[in-house]
């Protein structure tokens, strides 16, 4: 799918991110019927010392709430990297996030970690996203 109808669709259903700024891939799950029901956006590590040139991210995955689309897309976005020569798929979710469809579609969970203050910087001046603050949990595929 192209990353305009992704970036729509997160920017309608995704409860707390906007859409990113780039990406590698999009995919997305579809009724029967055609409705696009989730979308999911992968890209380069957003962590300088992840982007190992093995390792891309899911950076954001975004559903109506239809059952087990999530763990679909996770589990879509592992084969398509790993069919792209990626060794590594990784995410994170925040605290208060269960990671269900994580599990569900074979991702482990492999770190915790602490909150951040944010991006703002005296020599990068960043708006506030509204996810600063929050601890997050780092998950693998691989």
């Amino acid at each position: 799918m192209s990353f305009a109808d992704a970036c729509a669709f997160i920017a309608t259903w995704h409860r707390h991110h906007r859409p990113p700024r780039g990406y590698k891939g999009c995919t997305g799950v579809v009724t029967d019927e055609a409705v696009l029901v989730g979308v999911a956006i992968v890209g380069r590590p957003v962590a300088r010392h992840l982007d190992t040139g093995h390792t891309l991210e899911v950076t954001r995955v975004a559903t109506d709430g239809t059952r087990n689309a999530c763990s679909l897309l996770y589990s879509a976005c592992w084969d398509i990297a790993k069919g792209m020569g990626y060794r590594r798929l990784i995410t994170y979710t925040q605290q208060g996030e269960t990671g269900t469809s994580l599990r569900a579609a074979g991702w482990r969970l492999v770190a915790a970690r602490p909150a951040h203050p944010g991006w703002d910087r005296p020599s990068r001046p960043r708006c506030a996203q509204g996810t600063e603050h929050m601890p997050r949990y780092l998950w693998e595929a691989s």
